[in-house]
């Protein structure tokens, strides 16, 4: 991502009382800042923004009341769309980090050579993004891991893993060595949403 792009961070689940307050689903590590007051969000793939009136978190993510909505029937106008968030300066990713959304659509290789299909969506787990992946065998979920993932190269479309420790052959599951080279991070879950930005 580049200065001045657009970042999937939210998505409108729900609502919160009479005064258009809204549930969010954060898809971002860094919710605290993306939906601090005074933040402007966009309505995804529009030039409508939304200020920040009011945050705070909740057990279901995040209640968000913006400036712009007035009132319940205001809120709801929202439901199940995206909210992006413009990368500012200093918030690219370092060299090796990958927003989800930057995954999503990677075709993905066994190291035997064979295809395992594409990338279709991201999850967190524990400690560990996992991808999805979906192809002639169905979908199959691929933890970002080094004893796993061999080549993680998405800016060239190139991700390539170890089938057999994944359990896709062999009796050997899970014996995989941990490869020479580090895997790096998926960042920032805002981009991991379905459609397909982690």
């Amino acid at each position: 991502m580049t200065v001045g792009e657009r970042l999937v961070v939210a998505r409108v689940r729900g609502f919160h009382g009479l005064r258009g307050t809204m549930r969010l689903e954060s898809l971002t590590d860094r919710a605290e800042e993306r939906f601090a007051v005074g933040k402007s969000l966009f309505v995804e793939g529009t030039d409508k923004s939304l200020t920040v009136a009011e945050s705070a978190p909740d057990n279901l993510g995040w209640r968000v009341r913006f400036a712009e909505v007035a009132d319940r029937t205001a809120a709801e106008a929202l439901r199940d769309v995206y909210l992006e968030a413009v990368v500012a300066p200093g918030e690219e990713l370092p060299r090796g980090e990958f927003y989800w959304h930057q995954i999503v659509g990677v075709s993905v290789a066994d190291v035997d050579g064979s295809v395992l299909g594409k990338v279709v969506d991201i999850y967190r787990a524990g400690g560990a993004e996992v991808m999805v992946v979906s192809g002639p065998a169905g979908e199959i979920d691929v933890p970002i891991v080094r004893s796993i993932v061999r080549i993680f190269a998405p800016a060239r479309g190139e991700i390539v893993v170890d089938g057999e420790a994944l359990g896709l052959r062999g009796d050997d599951v899970g014996t995989a060595e941990t490869a020479d080279t580090d895997v790096p991070e998926a960042a920032e879950a805002g981009t991991g949403r379905p459609e397909p930005e982690a």
